[in-house]
């Protein structure tokens, strides 16, 4: 299977995506999507703080993010875990991400 593009158009969800990590189900994709909102948000808010585990959070929510096909903010999650790690503009990637 091919892999899908780092930013596929201009949706927030990549649907073709999420389809083939479902297996083309309606209420399983309406479950991930339920679970991803849920985490993602309680993830974020986390990273505002920027506690110890940040670099760890900002990689569980890249991998949720392409997981489901919400590949701008597992782009925008790659962003501030670089600039973590290479001392960037944390503020500019936070606000990315948010």
């Amino acid at each position: 299977m091919p892999s899908p593009p780092l930013v596929p158009e201009d949706s927030a969800i990549d649907v073709q995506h999420l389809g083939r990590m479902t297996l083309g189900e309606a209420a399983l994709e309406a479950e991930v999507l339920a679970l991803f909102s849920a985490q993602s948000g309680e993830l974020i808010a986390r990273l505002k703080t920027m506690p110890a585990d940040a670099g760890a959070l900002a990689h569980t929510l890249k991998g949720s993010a392409r997981a489901i096909g919400a590949f701008r903010v597992a782009e925008a999650a790659l962003g501030l875990e670089s600039a973590m790690k290479n001392d960037g503009d944390l503020a500019s990637a936070m606000a990315r991400l948010q």
